[in-house]
């Protein structure tokens, strides 16, 4: 291969991760807090923090971690070759070594002996299972800094519309009259309670040495006022990442919540991308994403509208499962005190988890925020099945106060009044389930105007106006001041 050709496959290399076939994750954040660069960053970063750890503790000479720090510059390393290099120890720790040290030498022109602090007493694990967990917490946070967006703007669509009647459904079908206002809530309730979980997650370092022993620590600290312990936690500090107990080399419960925490938001986001795609339908027409030039377009009819923001987290969603279960699959593989395969299975499921869920946050937030309601739409498709869907409540209330009659209670009685009404064509069913009602249930009993109260979609919404507030008063911190619920919806009554 001639040396342009191999330029050129660098080159091509340089952008493998920019996302084609993944464009929920296509993005210049996404692949700045998780693409390869990140990761060689994240990598670098470790291996200077921990040359300034050693050199504060007296353990390396002085000035050797600036010069490491120089020589920890991901701008000087050649990321296609680390990466084709990498197969040759099964890490792409390895190799970068090599580079840093080679590196280090060549800037230690004083000659402090700055090499001397280059990974001394790490193994290739500790410094790439610390430079994951920075790598996810810069992308965890970036995250919940969207999740906050998304929560506020659930929280102002549920105080927004509070009042506004729409149709519950279950198992695809009409069920019994509901609030948009309760639907954004529960949408808030779904992403806020994931974030909390997100948010409550420590990102530890890892510091074991080559078996997890910490045998070449000790020997490193033997005469000096530090422990191995005390030097695993300075470079916790100075990475900004949680202290560690013990090395957790094989224990790998750090990345399993870390996975699970993560799919748990796009299983969040999933359910209100689920839901806007069902409501954005021509002929449900409740929802709109918000519009944008050149989105939702087709190549082939210019009318097309698609839904691609909810496509877009849909697809993040989907793909959460395995990934996931890729993590877990791999923890419970770790054989002996370093595995054979099970902690290189981890590496990619993890980064793709975190490119999906940062990339898919940035369009829930943006989707939630222009999100567009009709209102009207909502009614017209409450109206569809009619008084029928006060079944439940009109049995409920009426069912006591009718006497028993041919052998049938009065729940039996208002029973066959449905029964027989679903006989009829759909677009009779109104007029005619009114009828029966009115011929079961003598005036005697119920007046005209305790029954058309009866059959008011508003007069049967249960507690839908405090459950919405009561999940929104739980998560205080998702919830900007502005996005209180409206005080009039504090007490629990149904308002239509």
């Amino acid at each position: 291969m001639t040396d342009a050709a191999l330029g050129n496959l660098r080159a091509f290399a340089e952008e493998a991760d920019a996302g084609l076939l993944s464009p929920v994750s296509a993005s210049p954040l996404v692949a700045a807090l998780t693409g390869d660069r990140a990761v060689l960053a994240a990598i670098l970063a470790v291996e200077s923090g921990w040359a300034a750890v050693l050199e504060r503790a007296d353990l390396a000479l002085a000035g050797s971690a600036a010069v490491v720090a120089s020589a920890a510059d991901p701008g000087r390393y050649d990321l296609a070759g680390i990466a084709l290099r990498a197969q040759g120890g099964g890490n792409p720790v390895i190799p970068l070594l090599a580079g840093l040290r080679k590196n280090v030498a060549a800037l230690d022109t004083d000659g402090v002996g700055a090499a001397k602090a280059v990974h001394t007493s790490l193994t290739s694990q500790d410094v790439l299972d610390t430079a994951l967990m920075l790598l996810a917490r810069n992308t965890v946070h970036a995250v919940l800094a969207d999740l906050k967006g998304t929560t506020a703007a659930l929280a102002a669509l549920a105080e927004r519309h509070a009042d506004t009647l729409c149709v519950g459904r279950s198992l695809t079908q009409h069920s019994l009259p509901f609030t948009f206002g309760l639907r954004a809530a529960q949408w808030f309730h779904g992403v806020a309670a994931a974030g909390r979980q997100l948010a409550a997650l420590e990102f530890p370092v890892q510091f074991g040495g080559a078996a997890g022993t910490l045998a070449a620590g000790t020997v490193l600290t033997d005469g000096s006022q530090a422990t191995p312990f005390s030097l695993a936690d300075a470079l916790a500090a100075q990475l900004g990442l949680a202290p560690a107990p013990a090395p957790w080399h094989t224990n790998r419960l750090a990345v399993t919540s870390l996975g699970h925490a993560l799919a748990s938001v796009l299983d969040a986001f999933g359910k209100i991308a689920a839901d806007v795609l069902f409501l954005s339908r021509p002929e449900v027409a409740e929802l709109a994403e918000p519009k944008a030039a050149g989105r939702g377009v087709s190549s082939a009819m210019p009318q097309k509208q698609n839904p691609v923001l909810s496509v877009l987290v849909r697809s993040a969603a989907l793909q959460a499962p395995n990934l996931a279960a890729q993590l877990h699959l791999a923890a419970a593989n770790f054989n002996d005190e370093r595995p054979d395969g099970a902690w290189h299975s981890e590496w990619p499921a993890l980064r793709q988890l975190l490119a999906l869920t940062l990339g898919a946050a940035g369009h829930m937030r943006e989707l939630a925020e222009g999100l567009r309601v009709f209102p009207d739409a909502m009614r017209r498709n409450l109206d569809l099945a009619g008084p029928l869907l006060l079944a439940e409540g009109v049995g409920a209330a009426l069912a006591p106060l009718l006497a028993e009659k041919d052998g049938r209670t009065g729940k039996q009685q208002l029973q066959d009044v449905v029964d027989q009404t679903l006989l009829t064509a759909p677009a009779d069913q109104a007029g005619t389930y009114r009828k029966l009602l009115r011929d079961a249930v003598p005036a005697a009993v119920v007046s005209d105007t305790r029954l058309e109260e009866l059959l008011d979609p508003a007069s049967y919404l249960g507690q839908a106006a405090e459950i919405a507030h009561r999940i929104v008063a739980a998560f205080p911190d998702h919830v900007p001041p502005t996005s209180e619920p409206n005080p009039s919806h504090l007490n629990g009554a149904s308002r239509g």
